[in-house]
């Protein structure tokens, strides 16, 4: 990471640190603070991959992925590709005729122009939200995390993920999985690094 990152970082843990005690516990526990963002290759790719990743388990997604991009040589596809390839080719890699479909569309979005993806990152997180949701196949959780994980936005609670509901259920000894409105009563004092604040929780599952 970059020092302005580092630096980011720190004050994002401190921040956290004095707003939340329950929260302090699990940052003292689970020690130093190594969330990163991936700034390989596009945008697009990015997404290609979030789609991808759906409701798989990281080993089985990370495998047909790489199957997806051993028909492009081992390498990513550029939109105009996905949309040449067969439909047959992306089956035989492992995709799901409905993500095979959301791919083409986004392949499609972003090829005719209607999509300006690798320019999203000059715009407000809502925005982006929007944008991004308007596409066939992704959701609130999967946009949220392209804001976390690829533009490392730090204020971003991902509040329809399992696991950060199951950590805050158990940090703040909740009987059941927090509500949005219980969710947005804890989270409260974490902002303005929400994102950083998950990804402890997160780790405290672990």
């Amino acid at each position: 990471m970059q020092t302005s990152d580092t630096l980011l970082l720190a004050e994002a843990v401190g921040h956290l640190k004095r707003s939340d005690p329950i929260l302090a516990a699990i940052i003292e526990r689970v020690g130093d603070c190594s969330y990163q963002t991936s700034a390989a290759g596009t945008h697009f790719d990015a997404v290609v991959r979030a789609i991808v990743y759906q409701q798989l388990s990281g080993k089985a997604a990370a495998t047909i992925h790489k199957r997806l991009c051993d028909l492009f040589d081992g390498r990513p596809p550029l939109p105009a590709e996905l949309l040449a390839v067969e439909a047959a080719a992306l089956r035989g890699v492992g995709l799901s005729r409905q993500k095979l479909n959301y791919l083409k569309s986004l392949a499609a979005q972003v090829e005719s122009g209607a999509l300006a993806i690798e320019t999203l990152h000059i715009l407000e997180d809502q925005a982006i939200l929007a944008e991004l949701m308007r596409l066939k196949g992704i959701g609130r959780w999967t946009a949220q995390m392209f804001l976390m994980f690829r533009l490392g936005r730090p204020n971003v609670l991902p509040e329809g993920d399992l696991g950060i509901q199951k950590a805050i259920q158990l940090a703040y000894s909740l009987k059941a999985l927090p509500s949005p409105k219980q969710m947005a009563a804890v989270s409260e004092p974490w902002h303005p690094y929400c994102t950083i604040a998950c990804w402890y929780l997160w780790r405290s599952l672990e």
